[in-house]
């Protein structure tokens, strides 16, 4: 190892990965418009999990309601969802990584993981990523260079497809000052109005934004988190211990919509209680009960609920639930969610740890 060796976090991410899985499964699909989602049947209520880059072009996108997808691209080959065979070509790729001499992986999901090494070449070690999963799965990935896990993260994106990229400190403002605060890890669109809000629009601006006006608006823990991410600053440890789930959700889209108060309330009961069973097969207490609803035709709410005390009683799970039923609107649902989250070990009071940002 050379003198100028250093600690560097590397964010290796597969390029456009279901539909990749799918086209090494099907080769003569290559080059052509694929389109995942649901059963691959674009009559019935479903939306996209992922589209081959030839079918981005054309505005179609994660989480897009397929029928709307097919009707972009209609001559794109639907498939349906595959998690099987994803988490199979997932398992290989994090395996492939772990075998990288002096590396430490932290797995994000199934086509994302951080890289942790000291070397004095960090491109090179992107590259040799890059090539071993290449040669061990047939998949490509894009590889982002930082001095810690937001720069690393962030600059993935430069990188795509197949390519490398470096954002540090020294570079953080030359790249990412201009652009606008959506384009940060972990700044959606709600977050982003609200900073407009405060004629914050850049992710300059947010950096000298003053921080207790950010406190004010998001409270003390977020508020400085977005203080920090404006800076590119966060967390630079990669860790390897294994990945325990801060929460189970179970979601589903109704071929028919739902039209009644009875009808809404035993869905949401039995999606409760299926949630309940996955935590209780954890066996760590639940603290905090959502409930996601689409609306017809399609607009999305979230609500939750944080419970009095941590607890692994089914009938309180289920009882939150149906209170968080009772809110919504008198409206036709074309889709639920309910999600449980969990106390995570050896942790303190869970209302003491930053909200977890991410979908149900």
């Amino acid at each position: 190892m050379g003198a100028d060796a250093r600690p560097w976090v590397l964010h290796v991410d597969l390029d456009q990965f279901i539909a990749a899985v799918e086209v090494l499964r099907r080769p003569e699909l290559a080059g052509r418009p694929v389109i995942v989602g649901g059963r691959g049947d674009p009559t019935e209520r479903a939306v996209v999990s992922t589209a081959s880059y030839e079918a981005r072009v054309f505005g179609v996108g994660s989480g897009m309601p397929l029928r709307l997808a097919a009707r972009k691209v209609p001559d794109a080959v639907l498939l349906p969802v595959d998690a099987p065979a994803y988490e199979a070509a997932s398992a290989e790729v994090m395996a492939t990584l772990r075998d990288l001499p002096g590396v430490v992986v932290e797995v994000l999901g199934w086509d994302e993981a951080f890289l942790g090494a000291t070397t004095a070449d960090p491109e090179a070690l992107a590259r040799r990523a890059q090539a071993a999963v290449l040669a061990a799965t047939g998949l490509h990935a894009s590889v982002g260079i930082g001095d810690n896990k937001v720069r690393a993260k962030i600059a993935t994106g430069f990188g795509k497809p197949r390519g490398v990229f470096r954002l540090t400190a020294e570079n953080w403002f030359a790249v990412m000052g201009e652009r606008p605060t959506s384009d940060l890890w972990g700044v959606g669109p709600k977050v982003s109005r609200r900073l407009a809000g405060h004629g914050i629009a850049t992710v300059a601006q947010l950096a000298t934004a003053p921080e207790e006006e950010l406190v004010a608006e998001f409270g003390p823990r977020m508020g400085r988190w977005y203080a920090d991410l404006g800076r590119g600053i966060g967390p630079a440890v990669v860790d390897d211990a294994p990945w325990v789930a801060r929460g189970r959700s179970r979601e589903t889209t109704y071929q028919q919509n739902l039209t009644t108060p009875a009808e809404v309330a035993a869905a949401v009961r039995t999606l409760a209680e299926q949630v309940f069973a996955d935590t209780a097969a954890e066996g760590r207490p639940v603290f905090r009960v959502t409930l996601k609803v689409r609306y017809a035709p399609f607009v999305t709410k979230v609500m939750s609920r944080k419970l009095p005390a941590p607890t692994t009683d089914r009938a309180e799970v289920v009882a939150a639930a149906l209170a968080l039923a009772d809110r919504l609107e008198p409206r036709e649902v074309r889709l639920l969610g309910v999600r449980a989250e969990m106390v995570m070990p050896e942790e303190g009071d869970p209302a003491e740890r930053t909200p977890v940002r991410g979908r149900l």
